[in-house]
């Protein structure tokens, strides 16, 4: 079943080549400030409700808020054969707000995977970013050095659990099924230890590990190949002239502080956010920091 027999042409936005992408708009159309939220890797837009929800509150104006699955994940199309990659999903991204923001100022949330989409969004439409970017939240998200993390192991145990990750990716892109898995409940001690930090809640930790077996098995593998891939530190320079925050949880696995750092290193003028105790998971661990922060970049922008 394509994303256009799930759901009406309003919630779908066809890219040019054919994948449908399920999209959830908020707020009003005639918002002074549009804030795009992209979501990580084998998550979905629901990683962003809590924020979503919590932002025109929170920022004091009116706010529109536009939200997506990127392809091969939630209830969008899969990845066609070739195209999980950052890359793509940048590409995606400016055909997105093309369509659904076609005017108007923007300000761009990303969180993970996401936030390498909003690099490679600087790399490939730098023009976006001189004419209509009025601020973007890098959460929880890395400029490259993605391709054998350390996951916080000593290295030799590192190099293990990444040579059996290579090994199930390989499984994973061969697979024929539509999602990871039918069952989540068995996922989540693994991603307890891999995403969140101390004492996250039990709705989050179940939610987190459906959206991931939900995630398609051969895109989930492409876009790995594509982290790893990652290099986009000089694409930062089109961030320069534009405010931005980087957050950061202390206990994150994936994309651990030194990361943040680099890009913070990069961004002199950005204001730079640690969370102890926090993961990888921000959006759900810190949702109200997060929601403020991000409100702090619409409200500015609107003044």
């Amino acid at each position: 079943m394509t994303v256009e027999q799930r759901a009406s042409s309003a919630e779908v936005f066809t890219t040019r080549d054919g994948t449908g992408l399920r999209v959830r708009e908020h707020g009003p159309a005639d918002a002074p400030i549009t804030v795009v939220f992209v979501h990580g890797w084998t998550l979905t837009k629901h990683s962003w409700d809590r924020v979503v929800a919590g932002l025109p509150a929170t920022a004091g104006v009116p706010v529109r808020g536009v939200s997506f699955d990127l392809r091969g994940h939630g209830e969008s199309d899969p990845a066609p054969a070739g195209t999980a990659t950052i890359r793509q999903c940048a590409d995606d991204l400016a055909e997105l707000i093309e369509d659904r923001v076609p005017d108007g100022p923007i300000v761009l949330a990303g969180h993970s995977m996401g936030g390498m989409t909003l690099m490679a969004l600087a790399e490939q439409h730098p023009q976006l970013f001189a004419d209509r970017v009025r601020g973007v939240a890098l959460v929880a998200t890395s400029s490259g050095g993605l391709a054998a993390p350390s996951l916080g192991l000593p290295k030799p145990i590192a190099a293990l659990f990444n040579a059996g990750e290579r090994a199930v990716r390989s499984k994973l892109a061969a697979a024929r099924g539509r999602v990871v898995s039918r069952r989540s409940r068995w996922m989540r001690p693994g991603l307890r230890w891999l995403l969140f930090g101390s004492k996250p809640a039990s709705s989050d930790l179940a939610t987190t590990a459906e959206w991931v077996a939900g995630c398609h098995p051969p895109s989930m593998a492409g876009f790995r190949e594509s982290l790893a891939e990652h290099d986009r530190v000089e694409a930062l320079a089109a961030f320069r002239s534009v405010p931005v925050m980087v957050l950061a949880g202390l206990d994150d696995r994936l994309c651990p502080y030194s990361h943040a750092r680099r890009i913070s290193e990069a961004l002199p003028h950005a204001e730079h956010l640690v969370y102890a105790g926090a993961g990888h998971m921000l959006p759900l661990e810190r949702d109200d920091e997060v929601t403020a922060r991000v409100a702090d970049l619409a409200r500015a922008a609107v003044r």
